[in-house]
């Protein structure tokens, strides 16, 4: 399948920062729309001047509907439509003009006009509507009917039968109601509101969520008291769980030789907690706390006096961006704790495999890599899951938790998710829009006012400062030793300095780990054994694309996408950036030659198909690497900006 977003297409309209600013921009110039405005200002009635029907920028955003319920319905309506089009190779017109889906499987025509069309897909787009006559009459279309009729395109449009559907469409409403909850839950709190830290501030920032996935929210079998203290989006936070474990079945490793039972006193300190002679603790998440006592592997060990629940004990933890990390501001580490709730498209079970995955990264990174980063890139780092733990030696029970480096507390440096920076906001309530559409609206404005230049410009200068921090980091790790990372917005972090601008950069998570095939004696050599027993180790093609899809489409060209979507860049623009600093690095580093090639010149990229991946039900942390989610192809920017 091929198709998706085109370079080129209609210039930003008003107020995109496409034009030169003849002096800083305030950060009330960065605002989505002309200026502020109130309910009043807007139409929401219902009538012949629909917030959809208005010309763009003058209409209200519909993310800034009074009603928290159309607010999510929106925002829920523009991802499916975003990863719909991109998906299935749709071509989205200019600004201001309407897009038309004919879709033959529901006899339905579906009309929406497109707000922003955007080169790299991060498109922003009106209310739908559903054609009613030849003649043009049309009626609004809510999330509910738009995710049937596109899945029902999906499905029964493919040969398969429609029914096989209905998942999907369960998980795109559910995810429209979460978000409508974190809308009012939100919306209420006073300004000003903060977290701890600045690092989990940006954790719990991603109230919509995805910006190309049909069900960016969805959680599953959990109760909205739960999700209450579980969900980073209404600011969470919890208790762990505790299990006490004969050590006869306590297993686990760490990079640094500690054993299970030594790694396992480190997390215990100061509980309070009863334990039995001899025994070791290990954590869970509380809804994971519950759900594993009805799983044969932990009741059996329950039944034999050899694991026993103790309860919730400590002091609380947040959830992070992924819901399952949680983190504390005096914690020496962060945990990525097993959740089978599932989540978006899948179950969030850690498997042992992924953890000693991690385990072996971190022991690999320590064999040399770690060192050569640090001296030719000391703003980069790559937190470890330097250990596990769980209870069971012959499968997992649930109970599997990674340990992972907590560089981010009181005190030390603030890495800001890179999701959590371009998550979009939505308006207080009344109808008005917010002081800044994302977190990267803020900093681009620092950035503007401290040097004196337009918004267009900053944001040049902000891309150009991350490459640095974080793209050339792992692009070179990747040319020098063949170690490639899935370097998505929710696994990368930056720290700004005090104008905005990215001055360090991290990875984190060790689920996404590869070697390419032609490295492999090498890495070898560095640590005898590195793949031995672990899916490592593939053909330079296939991580080749693998990274050209997670740094690439979604990191680089999501920013860029993010920039133009938020108002603040001409996404030409900073394409040419973005491909004059790879064009240099191209040119540096003969080993990064045929990633850069891809990047640079493929007239298509591999794209994850996120919303396919969710019609057809897959689990993408199940089965093999190469068949665990959809691909498809896209039209490739990074190319056409050299024209």
């Amino acid at each position: 399948m091929s198709g998706g977003p085109v370079a080129g297409g209609s210039a930003p309209g008003p107020n995109r920062g496409s034009a030169p600013d003849p002096a800083p921009q305030t950060p009330e110039g960065l605002d989505w729309a002309a200026g502020p405005r109130t309910a009043e200002g807007l139409d929401w009635s219902g009538g012949a001047r629909t917030p959809e029907e208005l010309s763009w920028p003058a209409g209200g955003d519909p993310l800034d509907h009074p009603d928290h319920l159309r607010a999510a319905d929106s925002a829920a309506t523009e991802a499916l439509l975003r990863a719909y089009v991109r998906e299935t190779g749709v071509q989205v017109p200019g600004d201001g003009e309407v897009l038309s889906l004919p879709l033959p499987c529901s006899a339905l025509t579906l009309r929406v006009r497109v707000l922003y069309r955007s080169p790299t897909g991060w498109h922003r787009f009106g209310g739908v509507r559903v054609v009613t006559s030849e003649q043009g009459g049309s009626v609004p279309a809510d999330v509910g009917l738009v995710a049937a009729a596109l899945v029902r395109e999906s499905t029964l449009g493919r040969g398969a039968l429609p029914h096989l559907g209905g998942d999907a469409v369960a998980r795109v409403l559910n995810s429209a109601a979460r978000t409508g909850a974190h809308l009012v839950r939100r919306r209420a709190e006073k300004p000003g509101t903060h977290a701890p830290t600045p690092f989990i501030d940006a954790e719990q920032a991603l109230l919509l969520g995805h910006p190309f996935h049909p069900a960016p929210k969805s959680r599953e079998e959990a109760t909205d008291a739960e999700l209450d203290a579980y969900s980073p989006e209404l600011r969470g936070s919890f208790p762990l769980h505790w299990f006490a474990v004969h050590p006869d079945i306590l297993v686990g490793e760490s990079a640094d030789g500690r054993t299970p039972a030594e790694l396992a006193r480190s997390l215990t300190a100061g509980l309070g907690l009863q334990i039995p002679q001899g025994a070791a603790l290990v954590p869970a998440h509380p809804w994971q706390a519950r759900d594993v006592l009805a799983r044969p592997a932990a009741a059996a060990l329950i039944e034999a006096g050899l694991l026993r629940p103790l309860g919730p004990a400590g002091p609380p933890w947040h959830p992070t961006s992924s819901v399952r990390s949680v983190y504390r501001p005096d914690a020496d580490v962060m945990l990525k704790l097993s959740l089978g709730m599932r989540i978006t498209n899948s179950r969030r079970n850690n498997l042992r495999s992924e953890m000693r995955l991690g385990v072996r990264a971190a022991r690999l990174l320590a064999a040399g890599p770690a060192e050569r980063l640090r001296a030719e890139h000391p703003e980069f780092g790559i937190l470890r899951d330097f250990g596990w733990l769980s209870a069971g030696r012959d499968t997992e029970t649930g109970l599997e938790t990674a340990v992972r480096d907590n560089p981010f507390g009181h005190g030390g440096p603030q890495g800001l998710c890179v999701a959590g920076l371009v998550a979009e906001r939505t308006g207080p309530g009344d109808g008005s829009p917010p002081a800044h559409r994302a977190l990267l609206c803020e900093a681009v404005a620092r950035t503007a006012r401290a040097h004196g230049v337009s918004t267009g410009e900053a944001s040049a200068r902000w891309l150009a400062a991350y490459l640095d921090v974080l793209a050339v980091p792992l692009i070179r790790l990747h040319a020098w030793y063949g170690i490639a990372l899935e370097p998505h917005h929710q696994n990368t972090l930056v720290a700004l300095d005090a104008h905005g601008l990215p001055r360090a950069g991290w990875y984190r998570d060790s689920q996404g780990y590869y070697v390419a095939a032609s490295h492999a004696p090498a890495v070898e050599r560095l640590l005898p054994g590195a793949a031995d027993g672990l899916d490592l180790v593939f053909d330079d093609a296939f991580v080749d694309e693998r990274v050209a899809y997670y740094l690439g489409i979604n990191n680089l060209l999501g920013l860029v996408g993010a920039f133009g979507a938020l108002g603040l860049a001409d996404e030409g623009d900073l394409l040419r950036v973005l491909r004059a600093r790879l064009e240099r690095l191209r040119a540096a580093e003969p080993g990064a030659k045929g990633l850069l090639d891809l990047l640079l010149d493929a007239p298509v990229l591999r794209c994850k198909a996120n919303y396919l991946t969710c019609v057809d039900g897959l689990d993408e942390l199940v089965g093999d690497v190469e068949s665990q989610s959809v691909y498809v192809d896209l039209a490739n920017p990074l190319a056409e900006a050299r024209r």
